[in-house]
């Protein structure tokens, strides 16, 4: 009989962490929230919320269910637009450039900071279409050989390719739930963006998916700055450099995930982090 194999606990996830290797001296400011408060109608979801995301790290946002932090996430590349009673004040800069000046280009920015959801999302398309529909769509091949090349790279980078490299002409949504995530992180990498934002990304997986899922975002980080927004302690732990702990949308702690998880500076945070409420 197989043993049930046991979820590391918090203190084991960060006993295994690896060391951060990044020096924050160099290492890049890729995106800069400032004061940004989110409203639905006159309801603020979002209190003068501050933080900054770096090109080197994973960034985690923590919290329990309702404090903000997916609206925030999505704060970062405007999805939040799509929401007609939703407004946003403060300023979210983009390599100092205003991501809500009326000059921006929505369609623009958010090929440059990609979004991949909660539930795996994949176009009622081919594999291979899944991830050609974007660099298509903003003109990133001038043909077929360019595009085909964009595609197996893509794959690659999101560790599926040797999977589904014999059937890209299958549907993507007759993929496994772990395949299907992979391939919606496949298909933002294609357009070559710079940030990736993670609305939950494991939270309807398996565990043997979600350990692939967390080994690519390991495998990406560097290559774009990542922010994945999760319930699980244990995988902010395991996962990111930097963490943000969310509380009725007030960001209640900031900084380095070893520091926030062993030595948190607000009661508030050693609380959740201890499981008092949450």
């Amino acid at each position: 009989m197989n043993e049930t194999v046991q979820p590391p606990s918090l203190a084991e996830a960060i006993q295994d962490r690896p060391e951060d290797v990044v020096d924050e001296s160099t290492s890049e400011v890729k995106m800069q929230a400032r004061d940004v408060s989110v409203f639905y109608g006159k309801k603020k979801a979002i209190d003068e919320v501050s933080v900054d995301v770096f090109t080197e790290h994973v960034t985690a946002f923590i919290g329990p269910s309702g404090c903000g932090k997916s609206t925030f996430l999505r704060a970062l590349n405007r999805m939040n637009d799509t929401i007609p009673s939703a407004s946003v004040t403060g300023t979210i800069e983009l390599d100092g450039e205003d991501i809500y000046a009326s000059g921006m280009d929505v369609v623009q920015l958010r090929a440059r900071v990609g979004m991949v959801f909660q539930k795996p999302n994949p176009f009622p398309k081919s594999i291979y279409e899944n991830i050609a529909y974007g660099p298509k769509i903003h003109g990133l091949a001038e043909g077929k050989a360019e595009l085909d090349t964009i595609v197996e790279k893509s794959l690659r980078r999101a560790g599926l390719w040797d999977e589904v490299k014999d059937r890209l002409q299958d549907s993507g949504t007759a993929l496994s739930g772990g395949q299907q995530q992979r391939l919606c992180i496949a298909r933002a990498i294609a357009v070559d963006p710079e940030v990736i934002l993670m609305d939950e990304p494991c939270s309807a997986l398996d565990p043997i998916a979600t350990a692939k899922i967390e080994e690519l975002i390991d495998d990406l980080r560097g290559r774009y700055a990542i922010v994945i927004v999760t319930h699980s302690m244990q995988q902010a732990a395991r996962v990111s450099q930097r963490t943000a702990f969310f509380h009725l949308g007030h960001l209640v702690e900031y900084g380095h995930t070893s520091d926030i998880f062993t030595n948190p500076q607000q009661q508030r945070t050693q609380d959740y982090i201890t499981g008092r409420y949450g």
